[in-house]
């Protein structure tokens, strides 16, 4: 059996290139957004914090697909901002893991996910 893995994505505020930093400390303010994939065998969990924008959700979405996964639950609890491109990034999980796919979201996102639609979706988690 392979042991756990993490990997960290951050991108740090003032960053607009969406630059991915991995493992750094600036020592100050922390950063507005975080993603961190812990990988189990074939279960990959992503674990997200700060804000899901335009500016970061692709950076959300790579850090899932970087990693081969068989079951993803994306943790989206920490998670205090998500517009319209963190939800079409959601989606596509959806649609890459049709039955495998596991939200957990922060009582932020679920009420984007309300009224979007998409609350009473399979892959997401009950409150």
């Amino acid at each position: 059996m392979t042991s756990p893995t993490t990997t960290t994505y951050r991108l740090l505020p003032g960053d607009n290139r969406c630059a991915i930093v991995c493992c750094v400390d600036q020592g100050g303010t922390p950063p507005v957004f975080a993603a961190r994939a812990e990988t189990d065998g074939e279960h990959v969990r992503v674990v997200v914090s700060g804000e899901v924008d335009m500016a970061t959700a692709d950076t959300m979405l790579q850090s899932v697909l970087r990693e081969p996964a068989g079951r993803v639950t994306l943790d989206l609890r920490a998670v205090t901002f998500f517009d319209s491109v963190a939800i079409h990034a959601v989606v596509q999980l959806s649609r890459r893991y049709p039955d495998a796919l596991t939200v957990l979201p922060s009582r932020q996102v679920r009420r984007v996910l309300e009224i979007s639609g998409l609350a009473e979706q399979t892959w997401v988690a009950p409150a």
